[in-house]
């Protein structure tokens, strides 16, 4: 029987990180064709012919950084959690899985604990909440997760993911509802004027 998948949710680390780059990689490769064009009639032709094809390079670094900018993302399965990434694709049983909690981003990763690069990466993402995924273990060496992985995923050494999304409490829901096996939540969306506990099921 094929597994049943739910909502892909952009990761929104990957998404700030290269939202933040794309854009520098891009003007980057721009100012190097501008000056290849500036000095092509004063100096050898291979000079500022090398200097346009790495510009052009660089640039097409950057257009490609902008297209994947959503392509890192976390799905629920029925039978496992996916996390996604430029790089990596990981299934994660739900079997490894022992409970989630949700914490703040500032609490997670205190900015004054962090190093100068850190901390303006987690500035924008401070106030947001992340869901915190505990587990009996790693599903691969924690050596090539943590290559492959952005540091925010990991507030410690244990066996983890932080896990940050726009709208953490409807991945958190999906993600139980498909992993319990029950059929997921209604897809109409709740009227404006009502609160969490009256969305709660009544006793």
């Amino acid at each position: 029987m094929a597994s049943r998948a739910g909502k892909r949710y952009t990761l929104l680390v990957y998404k700030l990180m290269i939202e933040r780059w794309w854009t520098a990689v891009f003007a980057l490769g721009l100012a190097a064709n501008a000056l290849a064009y500036a000095f092509h009639t004063t100096v050898e032709a291979w000079r500022w012919i090398s200097l346009a094809a790495i510009g052009s390079i660089v640039a097409v670094v950057g257009l490609v950084m902008f297209a994947f900018r959503n392509s890192a993302y976390v799905q629920p399965f029925s039978d496992h959690l996916r996390l996604a990434t430029p790089f990596l694709r990981l299934n994660i049983s739900y079997k490894r899985l022992r409970r989630t909690s949700s914490a703040q981003m500032s609490a997670l990763f205190p900015p004054k604990s962090l190093s100068n690069w850190r901390s303006e990466i987690i500035e924008p993402l401070a106030r947001k909440t992340a869901l915190v995924i505990e587990l009996n273990g790693f599903p691969t060496s924690q050596t090539v997760l943590r290559f492959f992985f952005s540091p925010f995923f990991f507030k410690d050494s244990t066996p983890h993911f932080v896990i940050l999304v726009d709208d953490w409490m409807k991945f958190s829901i999906e993600l139980e509802s498909l992993r319990a096996g029950t059929i997921p939540p209604s897809e109409k969306k709740p009227r404006g004027d009502q609160s969490i506990l009256s969305r709660l099921p009544q006793k």
